[in-house]
């Protein structure tokens, strides 16, 4: 089971048929919507803000998610994609967004609706990234539009996969069912 702690009066709180990876760390003022699944260490550490997390969410393996106390929030719409080993810093990733692998997002920094940021790029704060665009490098810069109807229907699929990825460790009935 997921380590989940309570601190400073906040218990997270986990939508319906979410996944928490056995080793995934989720602390204080985390609220996180459903069909949501975090993977093997990653960490949601809402001790000094809030976090919050739309449905259909997919934290992938090690990443880290965190904020500023008493100045960011992260909030994260629906079906959104962050890759392995991604530090979200206190920032807000609106719907249909993919964050790819190793990429950093910092405090205050926007990524749009359907945007993308290529693995391991490096989002500065502040910055805002708008709808359908790929950004890319460190620092992140524009490289160009994507289709909106061709990135929604992307990280909708990635959503989905990754909540039947999920149910093969939850799912009694489902002949691929590791345990």
């Amino acid at each position: 089971m997921a380590l989940i702690i309570p601190v400073r009066g906040f218990t997270p709180v986990i939508g319906k048929d979410c996944f928490l990876a056995e080793n995934a760390t989720i602390v204080g003022d985390v609220v996180m919507g459903d069909n949501c699944s975090v993977w093997f260490n990653a960490v949601l550490r809402g001790d000094v803000n809030s976090i919050k997390i739309g449905n259909h969410v997919n934290i992938q393996d090690g990443s880290v998610l965190h904020t500023l106390y008493q100045k960011s929030t992260i909030e994260i719409g629906d079906h959104v994609s962050i890759g392995h080993n991604v530090t979200i810093h206190g920032s807000k990733i609106h719907d249909y967004a993919l964050i790819g692998m190793g990429a950093v997002v910092m405090d205050d920094a926007v990524v749009g609706e359907g945007a993308l940021v290529a693995a391991g790029s490096v989002v500065l704060s502040k910055t805002v990234i708008g709808p359908n665009e790929l950004w890319g490098g460190a620092p992140a810069k524009f490289i160009k539009m994507v289709e909106p109807e061709k990135a929604r229907e992307m990280n909708i699929k990635i959503a989905h996969n990754y909540l039947q990825y999920s149910r093969w460790y939850t799912d009694p009935d489902n002949p691929n069912n590791l345990k």
